[in-house]
């Protein structure tokens, strides 16, 4: 008998998120499972080397890391998500370790303790959106007109700079940008609005406010 695969998620994680985008975008009937990595109950940290999400379970393997996650589960459910062309197809899985950085850059962002550390983090950041600037096309996704994993590996990003741009504005991408027109064309589809619960902007603005950092101070949540 087949299992349906099975992912090990946190909620506020945005590579966890990646791998639910890749997930819907397939169709593949899944199982979703949340931990608390505060207090990780013992079954996670035996079948997870790393003590991380996400984790995706089929039968009775386990894999880490949300890119090769990823690239199973594309390589599994056809069509691919991924150009057929050799070079391209490494391109793109570059990319996607840049918005790996640039997820983790945002994050460091959010925990900096002070104006001065957030602000050499926010700039850094802005480089990074100004080098992608530079790779993209006319869209609307990344390769053009096809969704591929880089969009789904930035899609997490976008949201969560979006969700939180109403309180505090950032202003890290011009709003004619490239950057900016595919930030918008990822948050129109049903696969990224459907990766997370309905109450996801109110679960993660209180967990920024749980931070302690200077963006949590900066940020009003007003929601319950």
């Amino acid at each position: 008998m087949k299992f349906k695969p099975e992912l090990i998620s946190f909620n506020v994680c945005p590579f966890v998120q990646r791998s639910v985008i890749t997930l819907l975008e397939k169709k593949v009937d899944f199982k979703l499972t949340y931990v608390d990595l505060g207090n990780p109950p013992a079954w996670f940290l035996e079948i997870s080397p790393l003590g991380k999400v996400p984790i995706l379970k089929v039968d009775d393997a386990v894999l880490f890391e949300s890119a090769v996650i990823n690239e199973y589960l594309d390589e599994v459910n056809p069509p691919a998500l991924h150009p057929a062309d050799a070079l391209k197809h490494a391109q793109n899985r570059a990319w996607i370790e840049f918005g790996s950085e640039m997820i983790m850059t945002h994050y460091n962002m959010t925990i900096a303790s002070d104006s001065n550390s957030f602000e050499k983090v926010k700039n850094q950041l802005e480089r990074q959106f100004e080098r992608l600037e530079k790779e993209l096309g006319e869209g609307p996704y990344f390769n053009g007109k096809n969704f591929s994993l880089v969009d789904a590996a930035f899609a997490p990003l976008f949201m969560r700079i979006d969700l939180l741009e109403d309180q505090y504005p950032l202003n890290l991408y011009q709003t004619n940008s490239r950057v900016a027109q595919w930030a918008r064309a990822l948050e129109k589809l049903k696969s990224v609005k459907d990766s997370v619960t309905s109450d996801f902007r109110d679960v993660y603005s209180r967990f920024v406010k749980t931070l302690d950092s200077y963006y949590s101070t900066q940020i009003n949540v007003t929601s319950a």
